[in-house]
């Protein structure tokens, strides 16, 4: 916090603005360093419903356990994507609270006591091959985290496309507010979702295939040019991103309905 919270404690002092104001100026500046390598945004989640998420790949285990420490000063939860079981051990053995998902790669650090995010609304998570459900959890985590209900399917791909049924049945019985779609090779299961439903889809192309396109970029092309109207799409791998977009369409629509 840099000087202007002297400002708005002054404003305070003198009745120029009420507790309240300076508590809504506060979700928006505040941030809190740590040494010279982080300045953690502490008032995200207050701010726009998104809690903070530390990409853990390229920190050292001493950055990312000060990152975290600090995090739990203000925030009840901290989110760690693209951790190794490394840095997850190193997490854990300060952090008793701390889960990791081996297959996505999460790590959940929660304050001691502290209770989970009020269960509000419902996401869709659907993974077209059993390579694409890695990335698929790191968005159905994120979802999970933000107090969103997760109906998950995996392995539902165009290759046997009679699969997928069942689980949109599933997600229409259970309330989902948005879908999110991984795949890889040629990325069309997203277009076909949102061409069999009434909610958004959000595709979420993966770095899976074979030789020219199969890092992902066939999937993304292919996700881009799709025909089917209500389907957007997120960043090669950016399960974090997808899962954020689905839990906030979705606690938007559990509120909207309350």
């Amino acid at each position: 916090m840099d000087g202007t919270l002297d400002d708005l404690l002054a404003d305070v002092a003198s009745g120029r603005l009420a507790a309240a104001d300076v508590a809504a100026v506060l979700r928006y500046l505040g941030y809190a360093a740590v040494g010279d390598f982080a300045r953690l945004d502490v008032g995200r989640a207050g701010r726009t419903g998104t809690p903070e998420i530390v990409y853990a790949e390229s920190k050292t285990g001493d950055q990312l356990a000060a990152i975290v420490d600090r995090y739990l000063e203000h925030s009840d939860v901290v989110l760690c994507s693209r951790a190794s079981a490394e840095q997850a051990r190193a997490i854990a053995a300060a952090q008793p609270e701390a889960e990791y998902d081996a297959r996505s790669r999460m790590l959940v650090v929660r304050r001691p006591g502290a209770a989970a995010p009020a269960a509000r609304g419902v996401a869709g998570v659907l993974a077209a091959g059993t390579s694409d459900v890695a990335i698929a959890e790191e968005a159905a985590a994120v979802c999970r985290a933000m107090g969103v209900g997760v109906v998950s399917a995996y392995d539902v791909g165009v290759a046997g496309l009679h699969r997928l049924a069942g689980p949109l049945d599933e997600m229409h019985a259970a309330g989902a507010a948005a879908i999110v779609v991984a795949a890889g090779m040629e990325g069309a299961l997203p277009s076909v979702v949102c061409g069999l439903v009434d909610v958004p889809v959000i595709g979420l192309p993966t770095s899976t295939g074979y030789g020219l396109g199969g890092r992902g970029e066939a999937a993304l092309l292919g996700m881009l040019q799709s025909c089917s109207p209500g389907l957007v799409v997120v960043n090669i791998d950016n399960g974090v991103g997808a899962g954020a977009t689905a839990a906030l369409i979705a606690r938007g629509a559990a509120r909207a309905a309350s």
